[in-house]
């Protein structure tokens, strides 16, 4: 029995160009809001957070599209009548469409590809890494196979096109004056009516920070980053008088008075010296990339990935509640150098007129010392070589090193062994010279690709884990190879994270992923033990410059730690993500964002987990204290040693 096939003979749906490059847009970022929701886990949002998610990320989609309209409206405008229904031209319509999609996908899986390392919409970093493309485009080179994604894409694109074309024909027809009429109206008003109405604030829909990531759309989210890339704090958060935040700052130890010009050196006190028995002659400071807490048996850890720093930590003293001022690399280097809270926008090591600054290394190279800053990878990127060298520190980076001396290296940097191997040939070279030093050392192997030396650990190259447990090797290795040296007995050891490896979390500023180790190791000088108070990145510095015996420690937002539990001063701690600025202090974290906003969450003491409460009106004052001033500072140029010595 033959069943007869029936002809429908449907003709091809017309559908005018514009809304079919529009719908293809829009499915596409709704695909990827899916995907993204199930990465993060679809139980992190409830019905009614994912509902406002969806429904606000239709609206940046449809915002989004206003601008992308722009360019294929004006070609439409501008293409002669005559042309439209030649079949050549034709072909150049699906011809674009293919090359609008291709670039449509490639978006979505950069989009992927960045929220697996930061769960987070483009943002400022991702505005900062288009300056750094040899750098980032050598790490997605490294890190993953870019031409068989790059085939894949152009293959999916081939597929999904060839099934349209089958269905849908371009709609041609366009009279002379109505239709183009239109077509202006749409051109000049999309874009001017969408920049009245969206914002990227918008996104803030909920307390939970993954519904506010998935309802924004990464081109309209670079867009407004790439915008906003300075923010005034004045402009954009609470104030109060500037008389009571320095009447506040001072009931808090941060009065900043200790502006003496006189340089030299003197004798700690005992109360800043704390457990030491002796204040040390030289300091290596040692900023490991996104070392979280959370990675260390110490802290609780149970992989085994840090047997070293494990161990080294019972010849310590370890830091329990340490915290991160940022969530990125430059953010660190701030907390490690001028130690100021974190103020809105730019790091400062990026930021114009950030010369000269009274940095650790510019008042130690007053005092004689020799001052390093030694970089695994290229001190180019993010600023650094010229941020360090304009501040009075020696810069080395790895196109300083003897490529003999290099056992692997990737886009990042060298691996971290031979770094610490390079920076030994350094500080051997600066004893012959009998001066003290300060040597700043950023290792780079903790970061994607997570690539080193072979046969070094008992886990395979390429995930984070490993990278951790093999940076724990060469941290290990630097120290035991120090040992036999003459500046070892002499020398404080500070090993501490320059931030976290993920900042994800349901509330925007997450607290547990501020969580950073700190430990202070000087065998001959200082007894192991455990600083129990809560602490912030920036107080470092003042208490290195104690612990050496100056006077200058005064001179800085942070806290001189020894001598801020022998006075028994405020614990406080400071963490932030560019835009939201937090102040953490009495299990209570106060979150200042711009349009003036504050908001307040209960920190459980254990586990660091946050529930919104109440405001309280005097830590949202001790908040807007130090950030306020921090941030007019700055911008006054009253950060600069200059400035100070001349007062």
């Amino acid at each position: 029995m033959m069943i007869a096939k029936t002809s429908t003979n449907k003709p091809p749906y017309k559908m005018p160009f514009i809304l079919f490059i529009s719908a293809n847009a829009v499915a596409i970022w709704l695909l990827l809001r899916l995907i993204l929701w199930v990465d993060v886990g679809v139980s992190q949002l409830s019905i009614g957070q994912a509902f406002k998610a969806f429904g606000m990320g239709l609206w940046f989609d449809l915002n989004a599209l206003c601008y992308l309209a722009v360019p294929f409206l004006l070609m439409s405008l501008c293409i002669p009548n005559r042309w439209r229904g030649r079949p050549w031209m034709n072909k150049v319509r699906w011809t674009v469409m293919f090359f609008v999609m291709f670039a449509l996908l490639f978006g979505a899986v950069s989009e992927y590809i960045f929220w697996q390392e930061f769960t987070t919409r483009f943002n400022f970093i991702a505005v900062d890494y288009l300056i750094y493309t040899k750098e980032v485009i050598g790490n997605i080179r490294e890190s993953y196979p870019v031409p068989l994604i790059l085939l894949m894409i152009a293959l999916v694109v081939l597929a999904i096109l060839y099934g349209l074309s089958k269905v849908i024909i371009f709609d041609v027809a366009l009279k002379p004056f109505k239709q183009k009429f239109k077509l202006l109206i749409a051109l000049i008003f999309l874009p001017v009516i969408s920049f009245q109405l969206a914002n990227v604030d918008q996104m803030e829909l909920s307390k939970n920070a993954y519904a506010n990531e998935l309802s924004g759309n990464g081109i309209f989210s670079f867009s407004a980053a790439a915008r906003r890339n300075e923010l005034d704090y004045d402009k954009f958060y609470k104030t109060i008088p500037q008389a009571q935040a320095l009447s506040i700052l001072r009931a808090m130890g941060s009065n900043r008075q200790d502006t003496s010009s006189d340089l030299s050196t003197t004798v700690a006190s005992k109360s800043a010296l704390g457990p030491f028995k002796r204040s040390p002659k030289n300091v290596v400071l040692i900023s490991v990339e996104s070392l979280s807490a959370e990675y260390l048996g110490i802290y609780g850890n149970k992989k085994n990935l840090t047997p070293y720093l494990d161990k080294l930590a019972d010849e310590s003293v370890v830091f329990d509640k340490l915290f991160a001022t940022g969530t990125r690399t430059v953010r660190g280097l701030d907390a490690l150098s001028i130690a100021t809270p974190p103020i809105p926008g730019q790091a400062i090591v990026h930021r114009p007129g950030s010369d000269h600054l009274a940095t650790i290394g510019e008042l130690l190279r007053a005092q004689n010392y020799e001052t390093f800053f030694i970089y695994g990878g290229y001190g180019v990127f993010d600023s650094m070589n010229a941020y360090f060298s304009s501040n009075n520190y020696q810069v080395v980076d790895r196109t300083d090193f003897d490529a003999k001396s290099i056992q692997s290296e990737n886009v990042w940097g060298v691996d971290d062994e031979s770094l610490f191997n390079n920076a030994i040939k350094i500080f051997d070279e600066n004893e012959r010279t009998r001066k003290p030093f300060f040597a700043h050392i950023m290792t780079t192997s903790n970061h994607r690709p997570y690539t080193f030396p072979e046969g070094k650990i008992d886990l395979p190259q390429g995930s984070r884990d490993a990278a951790v447990k093999y940076t724990d090797y060469a941290i290990g290795t630097f120290i035991e190879n120090s040992k036999s040296k003459p500046w070892f007995k002499d020398t404080v050891f500070v090993i501490v994270a320059d931030h976290c490896a993920s900042v994800a979390g349901k509330t925007k500023l997450p607290v547990d992923k501020y969580h950073i180790p700190l430990f202070l190791y000087a065998p001959d000088m200082l007894p192991a033990g455990h600083y129990s108070r809560v602490a912030s990145q920036i107080d470092i510095v003042p208490t290195l410059l104690d612990v050496l015996g100056t006077q200058h420690a005064g001179r800085f937002y942070g806290q001189s730690l020894f001598k801020a539990a022998a006075e028994k001063l405020p614990e406080r701690a400071f963490i932030s993500n560019y835009q939201s600025l937090g102040y953490l202090r009495n299990n209570t974290l106060i979150v200042l964002s711009p349009k003036r906003k504050t908001e307040a969450y209960q920190v459980d003491s254990e586990n660091y987990g946050s529930v919104p409460t109440k405001v309280d009106e005097s830590l949202v004052n001790e908040a807007i204290a130090y950030y306020q001033t921090a941030s007019r500072a700055y911008k006054a140029g009253e950060l600069k040693l200059a400035i100070e010595k001349s007062n």
